[in-house]
C-alpha cells in the first residue's frame, strides 16, 4: 500500500517482498534501533516495523517538522492486518478523477496554487465509475469518453479535528467535446488548459507528488506495462 501523507509517500509493504535495497539511503531495523525522526533523510525503509510505528510516521510526515525526507517504507509481518487495523484508524472518502486526452494533450486544472488532475467525492451510493465522469465534466465543463481504470490512490488529510483518508480511482478518458471548456470556480478551480507532452514536465514540477505517479502510471498503461481494469 502506497500513501501520500503531507505529499510524501509512505509505502506499506510485507517482510517477504524482495525490494533493492540500493535505493535506500537509510535502512533501520525497528526491531533493534530506535527510530530518530531527526535523522530520517532522503529514501528511508524501515524493517520488521509494526502498526504502532506506521501510526507514529503518520504523525511525523503530518506536522511540518519533516524538511528532509523524500520517502518512507515500512516492511511488516501480518501485512494485511497491519493494512486494515491502519484503515480503522481514518475516515475512509471515497472518490474518482481522469486522466483526459485529446490526441497527445492531457487535460490538467489549476486549483490551490498547483496543477492538479479533475477528480472528487463519489455522491451518496454513486459507482465510481459514474463520479468520475460526472467531476471531470463537472469541474471543466467537458464532456469525456469513459476508459479503463489506470491506477488508485491513497493520500491522508485532516479536516474538523478528524483523521481521513481519501482513496481515488484514476480512469483514463478521452475527449467527446470541449468548446465550452471552463473552470467550475465554485470549487475553486481558476483555469482549465490543455497541455501537450512537451509542457507536461513544466506542469508536473508545480503538482502533487500523487498526480506524478497517476502520470507515471497513465504512461505506463500507455506501453503495455500494466493491466488495467
Amino acid at each position: 500500500m502506497k500513501v501520500f501523507i503531507n505529499d510524501v509517500p509512505l509505502y506499506i509493504i510485507p517482510m517477504d517482498k524482495v525490494i533493492d535495497r540500493e535505493h535506500y539511503d537509510l535502512i533501520i531495523d525497528a526491531e533493534k534501533e530506535k527510530i530518530r525522526y531527526d535523522n530520517l533523510i532522503d529514501d528511508v525503509l524501515i524493517r520488521k516495523g509494526g502498526l504502532a510505528d506506521i501510526l507514529e510516521f503518520y504523525k511525523f510526515l503530518s506536522s511540518d517538522k519533516n524538511k528532509k525526507l523524500d520517502s518512507l517504507t515500512c516492511k511488516v509481518y501480518d501485512y494485511e492486518k497491519v493494512i486494515k487495523d491502519f484503515k480503522k484508524e481514518f475516515k475512509i472518502v471515497k472518490a474518482a478523477g481522469g486522466i483526459v486526452t485529446k490526441r497527445d494533450k492531457y487535460l490538467f486544472i489549476y486549483r490551490l496554487k498547483k496543477w492538479d488532475l479533475p477528480k472528487g467525492k463519489l455522491e451518496k451510493k454513486e459507482k465510481v465509475e459514474v463520479a468520475a465522469v460526472r467531476e471531470v465534466e463537472e469541474e471543466c465543463n467537458v464532456k469525456v469518453n469513459l476508459g479503463p481504470r489506470v491506477c488508485k490512490t491513497w493520500h491522508t488529510y485532516t479536516r474538523n479535528g478528524k483523521n481521513h483518508l481519501k482513496k481515488t480511482s484514476w480512469y483514463h478518458m478521452t475527449l467527446e467535446e470541449d468548446k465550452q471548456m471552463k473552470p467550475q470556480k465554485e470549487e475553486g478551480i481558476e483555469k482549465v488548459i490543455w497541455v501537450n507532452k512537451m509542457e507536461l514536465r513544466t506542469v508536473l514540477l508545480t503538482t502533487y507528488r500523487s498526480i506524478r505517479y497517476v502520470i507515471k502510471k497513465f504512461h505506463e498503461y500507455q506501453e503495455g506495462l500494466i493491466e488495467v481494469k
